[in-house]
């Protein structure tokens, strides 16, 4: 199972992963230690804002790809409703089907 997820960073911008651990990824990203995305050591994570589940490492990296390339408005839409199909209503590049958004703990 792999999970793509949204961090919330200190100076509120978003940052966008995948893993198949989302427990020990959390851990890595706000203890910042040498596993720690670069662009989260610099941005300092502040708070998981969202995540969804995948069967497999295709369908999370075509998700990763997806809300990468979101405007910061979309992502923000995205985060406050949980749900990819007010966000990506219409858009070829993913099947929402696919995708299980895991409330987070």
């Amino acid at each position: 199972m792999y999970y793509v997820y949204m961090l919330r960073c200190k100076d509120n911008t978003i940052y966008t992963g995948i893993t198949v651990d989302i427990k020990r990824r959390m851990e890595e990203h706000f203890s910042k230690n040498e596993k720690c995305a670069k662009y989260t050591y610099t941005h300092t994570a502040k708070k998981l804002e969202a995540v969804w589940e995948c069967r497999n490492k295709s369908l999370a990296s075509k998700l990763e790809y997806v809300i990468k390339r979101l405007t910061k408005q979309n992502k923000e839409e995205l985060i406050k409703t949980k749900s990819l199909d007010k966000v990506f209503y219409g858009n070829e590049k993913i099947d929402i089907e696919e995708y299980k958004y895991c409330f987070l703990k």
